[in-house]
């Protein structure tokens, strides 16, 4: 998946297509954002990143409000004013009761009735926390903390439904380590300055959000011991995020009564209705050792320690929703703490974001209605199509891969299903009852929509038309069990060229390298490739093969261990693997696409700039993000992306026409010798 790019939707939108125009027919006065994006006195030689992006950082520095600037943060903006517009009219319609615009002007609505939202503080969720308060035993404890499962909260255990990954027609039950509201189990243990700090700077925040819910400073500082000590129990036993990247070892399938077997304490035939599953044949165990530890962490604590952390849990989830007081402790720990965010964003921006997160869907139907240009649909499957043949000639041409390897990787390449655009139908959510009273209430609406969308496929064939994305957001995704990719429609936009066609640089650069190329590269990356045709968890590699593979994926993790984000802070490379792999594929596949077209055969100048210069800047526009530290920290820590400057010099450093496009030369900072290039797809 690509980095969490925002939506790219500008208000002067046009459609771009593949053809490219000469220079001279370009508007001569309009400047070039890969042009003037560059910082001209730094090298490109020893950091492209800066080369391709400083001027324009030095002019934008990152805002108190944000976490990071870039390409990103300008086209969420913009973004965000498009469906403030769509979520304004859809209120001031007053539409009728059930439908969509209904459903999102009063979600809108409700969130920006601050004096409401105060008003009511955190009786919103008075019911729910009447009901932890009843718990008496282990037995009701357990019921609770599977009903807290269905309504948006995760207390003590991952838990989610998805198609099996050995067999990909059918749904399965997943378990999985979690509980952590600090989310990375290493934020428990490092022993660094910076995360030392952070862990101390929570107990602090557990006992703020203790306070507001009314409880005295004795209490409160006791609440925040034990909540820590249970996390910590929880987070000692959980894998690193590197060990949670081997789909084999962590998928283990067991009967029901199996699963009860090695956690005695743990009555799953009576939760699992509770949280809507009326029959299981069998569970899918991600981390075995976690839930053995869970069993004994259940009878370890006291039933009042047990309610203490779901109380927190369920605050936790909703804090963002409950009058000012919570909104401003939650922002001040996860967003200040956490991610160096000095000051929040305007109301009507949170609003807006948590209207699209939460009704996208329905979003989604305006936004193509009203705002999509017409063909887009079209224009994305043919870039994607263009990736897909130049990804089988590379196949073909591989000096390391057997010819009966290679025809195996052909047959899954060419039935991947491209998923573009918006989806042909909608999911949906008539079910959601939204109105303008409490803000709260709606966001849980949604949560329990959400969760019963999900749970009541368990049982019925797996749905393999289902969209993971909205068309307004500018991500997207390789989905290995269904060996397909989602592009979304705001994907086609480029920013920076309003009012006139991009290059084909441009195009190939972004949408064709950074987008298609990487996601196409997912399905062969090293967990991807783990998965066949039909999307199975299933060896199709010859030994000999799979052992080459494998020395390459190392090579590509080597590389990037090697690099050094902060002072003595490096990327992890077992867990950004994958990315870096697709990332490597997407600009080799981008650039061989764009091989092919008029402006790289005619050595067609743009702006001064070569086709290949114009390419290599596009890739680098593509990760156009400055990011702070504290939040690069936890990106280190947690994220399995690489930091962007590295998403550009990584795998920039083993393309060989990279090389001779800027002039590397050995003893730059970039420089790579030819032996030592990753090359893998």
């Amino acid at each position: 998946m690509k980095f969490n790019k925002l939506a790219l939707f500008f208000a002067g939108i046009i459609l771009v297509t593949t053809s490219c125009k000469k220079e001279q027919d370009l508007d001569p006065n309009a400047p070039d954002a890969l042009a003037t994006n560059r910082d001209t006195l730094a090298n490109p030689s020893d950091d492209f990143f800066a080369y391709a992006n400083g001027g324009w950082f030095k002019r934008n520095p990152i805002p108190d409000t944000e976490k990071s600037n870039g390409i990103f943060r300008t086209i969420g903006d913009t973004i965000n004013s498009q469906i403030k517009q769509i979520c304004e009219k859809s209120a001031a319609e007053n539409a009728q009761k059930g439908t969509n615009k209904q459903k999102i002007g009063d979600f809108y609505a409700s969130g920006m009735d601050t004096i409401a939202i105060n008003k009511l503080g955190i009786s919103p969720l008075k019911s729910e926390l009447s009901k932890i308060d009843a718990v008496k035993d282990v037995s009701s404890l357990l019921n609770e903390i599977a009903h807290l499962h269905t309504i948006g909260a995760s207390p003590a255990f991952g838990f989610y439904l998805g198609q099996d990954d050995k067999i990909s027609t059918k749904y399965a039950l997943f378990f999985s380590q979690g509980g952590l509201g600090m989310g990375n189990r290493d934020y428990y243990f490092n022993t660094d300055k910076e995360t030392t700090t952070i862990r101390i700077e929570y107990v602090k925040h557990l006992e703020a959000i203790s306070k507001l819910m009314g409880n005295d400073e004795v209490t409160s500082k006791k609440n925040a011991q034990v909540i820590m000590k249970l996390e910590t129990e929880l987070a000692k036993n959980s894998r690193k995020l590197e060990a949670l990247r081997d789909p084999v070892k962590n998928y283990n399938k067991m009967t029901l009564a199996q699963f009860k077997s090695s956690t005695p304490n743990i009555a799953w035939e009576k939760l699992l209705p509770v949280m809507k599953v009326a029959k299981a044949d069998s569970v899918i165990v991600g981390q075995p050792e976690f839930y053995k530890a869970l069993d004994k962490t259940i009878k370890s604590y006291t039933i009042e320690n047990w309610k203490t952390y779901l109380k927190w849990d369920l605050v936790n989830t909703y804090a963002s929703y409950l009058g000012s007081a919570f909104e401003k402790q939650n922002f001040y720990f996860y967003s200040t703490v956490m991610n160096g965010v000095k000051k929040q964003k305007p109301r009507w921006k949170r609003v807006v974001e948590e209207t699209d997160d939460s009704l996208g869907e329905l979003i989604g139907q305006v936004y193509v209605e009203e705002y999509l240009p017409k063909g887009t649909k079209e224009k994305l499957l043919e870039i994607g199509n263009n990736i897909r043949d130049v990804y089988a000639e590379r196949i073909k041409k591989l000096d390391w891969m057997s010819p009966e390897t290679k025809k195996k990787a052909l047959n899954k390449l060419a039935k991947i299903v491209m998923k573009v655009g918006y989806p042909d139908k909608w999911k949906d959510m008539s079910s959601v009852n939204i109105d303008k009273g409490t803000y709260l209430a709606n966001v849980m609406a949604v949560n329990v929509w959400s969760y019963n969308d999900m749970i009541t496929k368990y049982g019925k064939p797996v749905d393999r038309t289902e969209w993971g994305m909205y068309p307004q957001t500018y991500n997207a995704y390789y989905n290995p069990s269904n060996n397909e990719i989602c592009v979304p429609a705001c994907n086609i936009i480029v920013p920076g060229f309003e009012g006139r066609m991009p290059d084909d640089a441009v195009l190939y650069g972004i949408i064709g390298g950074s987008t298609f190329g990487h996601e196409i590269t997912h399905g062969f990356d090293d967990q991807g490739s783990q998965y066949d045709e039909k999307g199975n968890l299933n060896n199709w590699w010859t030994a000999d093969d799979l052992k080459k593979f494998r020395e390459k994926t190392k090579a590509i993790v080597a590389q990037f261990n090697k690099y050094e984000a902060l002072p003595g802070k490096f990327v992890n490379g077992d867990a950004t693997q994958g990315e870096n792999i697709a990332d490597l594929g997407g600009v080799v596949m981008g650039y061989e696409a764009f091989k092919k077209t008029k402006q790289f055969k005619e050595n067609q100048k743009i702006a001064g700039l070569t086709p290949n210069q114009r390419y290599f800047l596009a890739y680098g526009y593509a990760w156009m993000v400055n990011i702070k530290p504290e939040a690069l920290g936890q990106q280190i820590m947690t994220d399995v992306h690489s930091p962007a400057r590295f998403r550009i010099n990584g795998p920039l450093s083993n393309i060989n026409e990279f090389y001779k496009t800027f002039n590397i030369k050995e003893g730059s900072k970039m420089f790579i010798s030819e032996k030592d290039r990753v090359v893998i797809w």
